[in-house]
């Protein structure tokens, strides 16, 4: 899997539609009437990784304020939706036990990892910062949570809207027309390859959240501990 090129595609397919002004328009984000609640696993950016991430933010919404900007709190990299959000779904309907105990299970052989935060993508959406894993662990961990679920009766969406392969973090949302399409665009080039920094993920979290991942509307239900890596010498693949 050649991540690098999977995120310059979805840079360049989304910057044609951004330029052409088909860019898509997030009308559900403030409102009262958006229900939908889904169970995730996720782990978050280190404090200096969100510290660099807020910067570029800034320089965006200095030229256009009428979008939503990720609040650090709510910055996050998702190793899978396990009930994709809808509105009717109920933490109260689930097994909860059960849903940590296969997870517990998903996760006992993974061990801690890092993950480069370098350049900027994006979706007729949204813009996002790139991710790139070093070594195979979040892509064995996402096969082994697929797996394990697959042979449980549990219910899950799991790959249901698409396959995640990628470790990218949403960091803004269009929610108006952009003001000044070159001007931003122009900001985006110079972050393209930008380096936000590194994250060493010691524990996931496990949380009911609402579609954006709200610090005021996520509840951690669990947390997971990953350990370090025993031998030194394992073979690493970054990606990069």
């Amino acid at each position: 899997m050649n991540l690098k090129k999977i995120y310059e595609d979805l840079y360049s397919d989304s910057l044609r539609e951004i330029k052409s002004g088909e860019y898509k328009i997030d009308r559900m984000i403030d409102s009262p009437d958006d229900k939908r609640h889904g169970i995730t696993l996720l782990f978050r950016p280190s404090a200096e990784v969100k510290s660099e991430i807020s910067r570029f933010l800034h320089e965006l919404q200095g030229i256009d304020p009428n979008q939503y900007y990720y609040p650090a709190s709510d910055m996050h990299v998702t190793v899978l939706s396990i009930i994709s959000c809808h509105p009717e779904f109920k933490i109260s309907s689930i097994d909860l036990p059960a849903y940590i105990n296969l997870l517990k299970k998903a996760v006992s052989s993974a061990n801690s990892f890092t993950l480069h935060f370098r350049g900027i993508t994006a979706s007729p959406s949204c813009i996002m910062i790139r991710g790139y894993p070093e070594n195979g662990i979040l892509n064995d961990l996402r096969n082994n949570i697929r797996s394990i679920f697959k042979r449980s009766s549990l219910e899950n969406s799991i790959d249901r809207r698409y396959e995640l392969q990628t470790a990218h973090s949403t960091v803004l949302r269009f929610t108006n027309r952009l003001s000044d399409i070159p001007k931003f665009l122009e900001i985006l080039e110079s972050y393209r390859d930008f380096n936000f920094g590194s994250s060493t993920v010691k524990s996931l979290e496990f949380v009911v959240n609402d579609w954006y991942l709200r610090e005021t509307k996520t509840e951690k239900l669990f947390s997971f501990s990953l350990p370090s890596i025993k031998d030194p010498f394992q073979a690493q693949r970054t990606g990069i």
